[in-house]
């Protein structure tokens, strides 16, 4: 443990009863066009906090709390692709990412286990998908992927579809890899000046509804909030 404190990837220090590192890595999507290759990147941090809810000091378990945005990457024809925060099943799965790339060590006890993920060292290519796990089925192991037909206009968000982008922006538009890295380098912010409304979005759903309906008209604006675009970084 003191190795792992005196880590230059630590933010946050750990005490009797937070005994979880807190720490940052770059979100990298790259795609291929037919004017080239395209990236966009966004460093996330993930803040964790062990907790023991209850009397039993056997009953413990772990907060976990995102700061970062959106990764935005610039495609032919004034087109942007947004990798967002949640993936299509998991609205944290900005925070999961390093849990499930962390080797495993069952032989450890689940607080010991929590500095695995500074194990995870170096570039790493996501896989396409989560190997079931547990309880836990198959699924994606990429962020969800969307567009705006006008930046301006947050009802106008499309899903995109990371198996064929062609679809969204035309043909010769082709998803690279998705990667992370750990990293110290500061959290990314000023998202909210690609999507000016952004800040205004902080108590609705994209389609302007104040929750989630399930007759909504346009349910997947109804579907997605501020969060799946920022967290932590607009005031």
């Amino acid at each position: 443990m003191a190795a792992v404190l005196a880590g230059a990837l630590l933010i946050g220090g750990c005490g009797a009863e937070d005994a979880a590192p807190d720490y940052r890595y770059r979100l990298t999507v790259e795609v291929e066009t037919p004017e080239g290759h395209k990236t966009g990147s966004s460093v996330i941090e993930v803040q964790q906090t062990v907790m023991r809810p209850g009397s039993s000091p056997g009953n413990v378990g772990v907060s976990r709390r995102v700061r970062g945005e959106a990764v935005a990457v610039d495609l032919p024809g004034d087109q942007t692709l947004f990798a967002l925060l949640r993936s299509e099943n998991n609205v944290d799965w900005a925070s999961y990412v390093y849990v499930y790339l962390k080797p495993a060590a069952p032989e450890k006890e689940f607080v010991d286990q929590l500095d695995d993920v500074l194990e995870v060292k170096g570039e790493r290519q996501l896989p396409r998908m989560w190997p079931p796990v547990a309880w836990l089925e198959e699924r994606s192991a990429y962020p969800m992927m969307v567009t705006f037909g006008d930046l301006d206009d947050p009802t106008s968000v499309q899903r995109v579809d990371p198996d064929d982008l062609a679809a969204s922006f035309g043909e010769g538009v082709e998803l690279k890899r998705v990667t992370v890295e750990l990293t110290d380098e500061p959290v990314t912010t000023g998202i909210e000046e690609r999507l000016g409304w952004l800040p205004h979005y902080y108590d609705k759903m994209l389609d302007g509804n104040r929750l989630r309906r399930s007759d909504a008209e346009n349910r997947f604006a109804n579907n997605l909030s501020l969060g799946g675009f920022a967290k932590g970084t607009i005031q």
